[in-house]
This record gives C-alpha cells, sequence and structure tokens, in this order.
C-alpha cells in the first residue's frame, strides 16, 4: 500500500525524490499512511478543495473494504523552521 501511494504521490509533485510515505499502526490495528511531501508540492497533493487527496482517500478506502483491513491518509506538512 505504501508503495502504492508513493507512486501516485511521485507523479503529481514537482519534487518526486522529496516523497515519502511511512505507515503506522494504531490501537485499534488500522494503518495510518503519513504522506511526506516537499512544501511547494502542498497544494499539488491537496488540489483545490481537497478534491486529490479525497480521490487519493477514496482509493484507500476501496482496497480497505478488499483487504479487509482500514488504510488512512495523513498529509503531513513540513516544519516551517528557519
Amino acid at each position: 500500500m505504501e508503495k502504492l501511494l508513493e507512486d501516485i504521490a511521485k507523479n503529481l509533485v514537482s519534487n518526486p525524490e522529496e516523497v515519502k510515505v511511512v505507515s503506522e499502526e494504531n490501537e485499534n490495528g488500522d494503518i495510518i499512511l503519513n504522506l511526506y511531501v516537499n512544501e511547494e508540492d502542498l497544494g499539488r497533493i491537496i488540489g483545490k478543495n481537497g478534491k486529490i487527496a479525497k480521490n487519493i482517500r477514496n482509493i484507500l478506502r476501496a482496497i480497505s473494504q478488499r483487504k479487509e483491513k482500514e488504510y488512512y491518509l495523513k498529509i503531513v506538512e513540513p516544519n516551517n523552521e528557519n
């Protein structure tokens, strides 16, 4: 699942080398996919009115039904450290 999300994200962003997906399991056994992208690419991943992020979540929801395991997308904003 991580590879699928990474491939989708890399095809949407300007800096594909900075895309990273880290998965973690919560206490309910659900999988949270943390997506890290370059700050400049946040808008491309989220999309206008969140449409792209919503579509990615729909893909994860469809796969969740087939695998009988819940997958969630969390888009992690980069820290603005100066």
